[in-house]
């Protein structure tokens, strides 16, 4: 089975006993950690110092998740799958790996609620896309 394909799987399995059960077990831990190697290490990292944000805009109801990295912001869109780092376009896009860890970081995150939600109004949105554009650069 290839790393793609067995990165989705593992994860998704894991995020369905997560949203039961709120909480990582230590078997799920060592999961994981196994499947994904230092990328659960910096993701879990990011949750744990409240670096995965998600941005809700009024009233257009957009939303934007932010994972404040190393050196930059990444924004981050679940549905898609997409980060606007550096990992996601030389090894996500080129199937090396699933994804990176700040989609790993926000899909975590979200199953274990565990997150800052930023309420703007929608006339905030074009100035806070051209800041985080501005500042996803390589991590």
């Amino acid at each position: 089975m290839s790393t793609p394909l067995r990165e989705h799987l593992v994860l998704g399995q894991i995020l369905r006993e997560l949203s039961t059960e709120h909480e990582i077990s230590r078997l799920n831990w060592q999961r994981l950690r196994d499947t994904f190697g230092d990328r659960f290490i910096k993701a879990w990292r990011l949750i744990t110092e409240n670096r995965v944000k998600r941005y809700l805009f009024r009233p257009s109801g957009k939303e934007i998740w932010i994972a404040i990295g190393n050196n930059a912001e990444y924004m981050i869109y679940p549905r898609a799958g997409y980060c606007s780092c550096s990992d996601f376009y030389f090894r996500v896009l080129d199937q090396e790996v699933a994804l990176c860890y700040h989609v790993l970081a926000q899909r975590l995150a979200e199953t274990l609620d565990h997150y800052d939600t930023i309420m703007e109004d929608d006339e905030a949105y074009n100035l806070l896309m051209d800041i985080w554009k501005k500042y996803s650069v390589a991590d």
